[in-house]
């Protein structure tokens, strides 16, 4: 009985000493090879410490598929209902995106690269991008990123039925509509949950479920060429065919948190009640019991006959000879509630490359040096998704737009097809932040330019400003000075207006004072 209740090691180690006992160079080579099957990690050891733990290894879409809806259903329902999820998925749209991209045409022709940011620009309009005149331009890119947060992707559908100028527009789609039937086969390709590839798994088509406007499946499928179809989403591993939520480490502890809040709220309502009951030391009524036998009221309790009471503010009450009045007050506080949450919700934004500070905007623990160190670190994540936006989305909306542009004549180039890739050229300039402090990042900012290791272009850009517009504004500004001061006689020197007579306008006020001969 003992000898089954021992644990495998311990049997082991007794049959180790039993063999190196009867030959040591036995017990050698046994322990040798103990010791190599148990592993060289801990981190790989099956163990009591690890019981319960013991992960699949297989392909990305093996692994994925089974939970993918499901994971996706809870991410939208913690969308609508967490405020946790919410700071998060809020965070990423306005710093990522905030009123939008701007594009720099780059073509080598300044007049050109106005006409095509004017384009560009016009084309950014709901009735212009979106097939259902409702979303401008940098609201898609906010959905694009709101729902590669939750859902895992998004698919943006390239229509050419727009308006005469502008052509070229965008439908959304969310991944709910692609066919995830399993895995069947197109001839040499193979259709994996909604996407056909070929042997190199390059997507090929995408084939997508039809629903009516209010939302049911009428039981088709169309067949979406891959070149018509953006489809983004954040791929992890080289097998990966199809999305998976983004908020997925975060989705089980997102749930026990509001769990816990549910819970401390209720516990907070029951430590705010308080409860009466009025003791009787000479009972009256009926049957000497001091009860109704007789109530079908609400106010009496049906089981015990007694008469509610309820307390309201400023109530008074008397009572009969000999009642007594003893009020129950739970005791009891939520004293751990901040510190749980706050460790809960530093975690979840670690975990999504965001800070504590920024998810909950909390600021009360930090100084300038830690918050500045927080913003940087948060910016990288920003810098990450925006570079991912202008590869993956951006860059091939602009193509598709000023080539629509050309093909419908809104854009006149004669030589556009022979040096496409000339008038295509472009950069983008992300939103920028705002400083901490400015006067220490001004400073900064001035000592780098002057030291050659920044330049005007790189510090408007970080401000989500196109350096040539900052020098052509402040050359009209300045231009507009001299003009006012010409004017008027004054100067504007630094800011400050100082009343400067000029030689000549004194000159006109002598003459003004002594009279011409022409008057």
């Amino acid at each position: 009985m003992e000898e089954k209740q021992r644990s495998p090691d311990v049997k082991g180690n007794i049959l180790d000493r039993a063999a190196a006992w009867l030959s040591p160079r036995w017990g050698y080579f046994r322990m040798a090879w103990r010791n190599a099957i148990r592993g060289a990690y801990t981190a790989g050891d099956i163990d009591r410490r690890s019981e319960g733990w013991v992960p699949i290894n297989a392909k990305s879409e093996q692994i994925n598929q089974p939970q993918r809806d499901f994971i996706r259903a809870r991410g939208r329902h913690l969308e609508r209902n967490s405020d946790i999820a919410g700071g998060i998925i809020g965070v990423l749209e306005r710093n990522v995106v905030a009123t939008g991209f701007r594009v720099q045409a780059n073509t080598g022709d300044e007049d050109l690269n106005a006409k095509l940011e004017a384009v560009f620009e016009e084309w950014q309009k709901p009735r212009n991008c979106d097939t259902t005149g409702v979303l401008a331009f940098w609201e898609q890119c906010k959905m694009a990123v709101r729902r590669t947060k939750v859902d895992g992707g998004i698919l943006f559908i390239k229509t050419y039925s727009g308006n005469k100028r502008f052509p070229f527009q965008l439908q959304a789609r969310e991944v709910d509509d692609l066919d995830s039937g399993g895995m069947t086969r197109n001839g040499t390709n193979v259709i994996v949950n909604g996407i056909e590839v070929d042997s190199q798994q390059k997507p090929v088509a995408y084939h997508l479920k039809l629903f009516s406007p209010d939302g049911w499946f009428t039981g088709k499928t169309e067949r979406i060429p891959a070149n018509r179809v953006i489809y983004l989403f954040r791929k992890t591993l080289p097998s990966q065919i199809r999305e998976i939520s983004d908020l997925a480490p975060a989705i089980a502890r997102a749930n026990d948190t509001e769990e816990y809040l549910d819970a401390v709220g209720i516990k907070e309502k029951i430590l705010a009640s308080l409860s009466a009951f009025i003791k009787r030391s000479v009972p009256s009524g009926s049957l000497g019991r001091g009860i109704n036998t007789t109530a079908t009221s609400q106010d009496y309790d049906p089981k015990t006959g007694y008469k509610r009471k309820k307390l309201s503010p400023g109530m008074i009450m008397e009572l009969q000879p000999g009642d007594d009045v003893s009020a129950v007050v739970p005791a009891g506080q939520a004293a751990n509630t901040k510190e749980f949450v706050s460790l809960y919700q530093r975690l979840m934004g670690a975990g999504q490359g965001l800070s504590y500070e920024a998810t909950s905007r909390d600021m009360s623990q930090v100084n300038y040096s830690s918050a500045r160190q927080g913003l940087l670190e948060d910016q990288r994540t920003y810098e990450d998704w925006q570079q991912w936006l202008i590869d993956h989305f951006l860059s091939e909306v602009y193509t598709e737009v000023i080539i629509s542009a050309v093909l419908s004549g809104e854009l006149s180039i004669p030589d556009f097809w022979q040096n496409k890739a000339k008038y295509l050229r472009h950069r983008w300039i992300a939103p920028g932040w705002s400083w901490i402090d400015p006067v220490k990042e001004i400073k900064a900012n001035e000592m780098a330019i002057t030291t050659g290791q920044d330049n005007l272009a790189g510090v408007c850009a970080r401000t989500g400003y196109d350096w040539r517009e900052v020098l052509e504004q402040r050359a009209r500004e300045l231009a507009y000075i001299k003009e006012l001061e010409n004017k008027y006689g004054i100067s504007m020197e630094g800011g400050m207006i100082s009343a400067k007579v000029s030689a000549q306008s004194a000159t006109g006020s002598a003459k003004n004072g002594q009279g011409s001969d022409d008057d």
